[in-house]
């Protein structure tokens, strides 16, 4: 709920690591998998004010962001505890709110640290104003940090840089500020326009001015809205939850959400039934930068869209159909019109092996994270096509779809098959493979696509014999004479005849003799007696060159 006109502002944080593969750490700081820290101050008494400043600091490691956020919670003496076991398997953003002792709100929005989940963290810092970068100081500018400055960049907001772990012997900021200018980020102090900030989660130090400088950048920017406007949000995640259906979770961005009102998110819309704030208690309204739970659209939202307020339901109703015309359409035609240069590259993937999959998972953001991460797993050879996914749990309609094409797997993440869906399954031998941490499943799928590529086939040379006299045997065929030049001669070995330097033949040597003896291989400077599988046109001065063949599967 909107604090009272006294209360003097708002700070919602969202907090971001780059934890490992799996996700395993044994720091003992209680939230874990942390991806953005979003700031808002929000004043409810200006309504010419935008009424909120978010700001999303990007942790380039996990023990920076997690212990930062930490230190916010020592900060403002609120216990936190933010994660939940859903967290460990990477599913989607857990909102939690406390309260500073002077009135401030503080709201963590967390999503996966994992390249998986780039886009939920693009999406993160599409909706805050000011963008934090947590730099170690012991450590440096890290291929993460890299990667933070590229978002940072892209997100147009003022950004802010603080650099962690000043309270360890190692700590040196200079190389934290020569590392950051290499990349274009020039601290303010050697004549750029980037505020360097030394802090310690561990001792407090430079937290109060951090809060400082946020709040500068906060009045400079000088931002617009207006809390009595109908309301317009965005759409953090987004899942199927027992007893209520679609549920939204959102962050406002501007005017007021009340339980009644006609919302419409992309192509669906529906009535607001139910609020829940960010510790899921049922509240009446979410005000400027607050976020919650949503429950009353007719189907599941994609991430990232908007929702928007409207006067009535017949007008979300209207918004939404006309959109979805229009995506339906937008999918007919590129199904059915195509240029020349679109047909001949679609004829040329008529040669990629694609593995057919339908991809079932418990919520929108870690739906939109497998799927653009398959997508993205292909070469020249091969790649996965998702003929369908979706948010909720693994249906008869799935097991249709999947019958209708040649082995195609359904993947679920945090969803199981269950009852008559199961049954009809393994009566029908589709394959269903479940999941619950993503690293594991997007690695499956990498195995699963490797074992469908070409070997790769390599050659070794072996040795080469110069024909003398050649010999016909009636009912065996033509006999090369031949002396050994050049390392061996192998009988069923590979074999290549050619002639004034043209290949005329490759393929097994059949037979192999000294005088009148069978042996198995040949050595340099003899001669030997060769015939070869299926060929017969030998001729004097034609050279034999032996190899052997070595197969390698390739990886993704």
């Amino acid at each position: 709920v909107s604090p009272p006109a006294t209360v003097p502002g708002q700070i919602n944080l969202t907090l971001s690591s780059s934890i490992g593969k799996y996700g395993n750490s044994t720091n003992s700081v209680p939230f874990i998998y942390y991806e953005t820290l979003t700031i808002a101050t929000l004043n409810p008494t200006k309504v010419e004010g935008r009424g909120g400043t978010s700001v999303d600091v990007i942790g380039t490691n996990f023990m920076n962001t997690s212990s930062l956020s930490c230190r916010f919670g020592m900060f403002t003496q609120v216990s936190a505890t933010f994660v939940s076991s859903s967290h460990i398997n990477c599913v989607s953003p857990h909102i939690d709110v406390n309260k500073l002792k002077n009135g401030h709100d503080i709201t963590f929005v967390d999503t996966p640290g994992h390249e998986a989940f780039k886009s939920m963290r693009v999406r993160g810092a599409g909706v805050t104003d000011i963008i934090i970068i947590v730099v170690a100081a012991d450590d440096g500018v890290k291929p993460q940090t890299i990667e933070s400055i590229k978002a940072a960049k892209e997100s147009g907001a003022p950004i802010i840089v603080a650099v962690n772990k000043m309270d360890k012997e190692s700590a040196n900021l200079d190389m934290v500020k020569a590392g950051m200018a290499d990349h274009e980020m020039m601290a303010a102090d050697w004549g750029g326009d980037i505020e360097f900030i030394p802090v310690s989660a561990q001792t407090g130090m430079g937290i109060e001015d951090l809060l400082e400088n946020i709040n500068i950048q906060a009045e400079l920017l000088e931002l617009q809205a207006d809390p009595t406007a109908l309301c317009k949000a965005t759409v953090l995640e987004a899942s199927t939850q027992k007893g209520r259906g679609p549920v939204a979770t959102i962050i406002v961005q501007n005017g007021t959400l009340k339980v009644g009102d006609s919302i419409v998110a992309d192509t669906t819309f529906g009535k607001v039934k139910a609020i829940m704030d960010d510790q899921g208690k049922p509240v009446k309204e979410l005000g400027l930068s607050h976020t919650g739970h949503v429950v009353g659209l007719g189907e599941v939202p994609s991430t990232g869209v908007s929702l928007v307020a409207q006067n009535n339901i017949n007008e979300a109703k209207d918004i939404a159909t006309t959109r979805a015309e229009h995506a339906r359409a937008k999918e007919l035609s590129k199904s059915t019109k195509v240029s020349l240069d679109e047909m001949a590259g679609m004829i040329a993937e008529g040669k990629i092996k694609a593995l057919p999959v339908i991809i079932k998972a418990d919520a929108g953001g870690s739906l939109e994270a497998i799927k653009s991460s398959l997508e993205s797993i292909k070469n020249d050879e091969v790649k996965v096509k998702v003929l369908s996914a979706g948010v909720g749990g693994i249906t008869e309609a799935d097991l249709a779809l999947a019958n209708a094409g040649d082995n195609t797997i359904i993947l679920g993440f945090n969803v199981r098959p269950t009852g008559s869906v199961k049954t009809k399954a393994k009566a029908d031998g589709i394959e269903i493979k479940t999941y619950s941490i993503i690293y594991q499943l997007i690695d499956e799928i990498k195995d699963t696509l490797s074992g469908m590529m070409s070997e790769i086939v390599t050659e070794e040379n072996t040795g080469q014999a110069n024909v003398l006299e050649t010999f016909v045997v009636p009912k065996v065929g033509t006999v090369a004479g031949t002396k050994v030049t050049d390392g061996k001669v192998v009988r069923g070995g590979m074999a290549r005849v050619i002639r004034d330097g043209v290949v005329i033949y490759t393929g097994k040597i059949a037979s192999l003799k000294r005088f009148k003896d069978d042996v198995k291989e040949v050595a340099n400077g003899y001669e030997c007696g060769i015939i070869f599988e299926k060929f017969n046109d030998i001729q004097v001065n034609d050279y034999i060159e032996t190899f052997i063949q070595h197969s390698e599967a390739q990886t993704i």
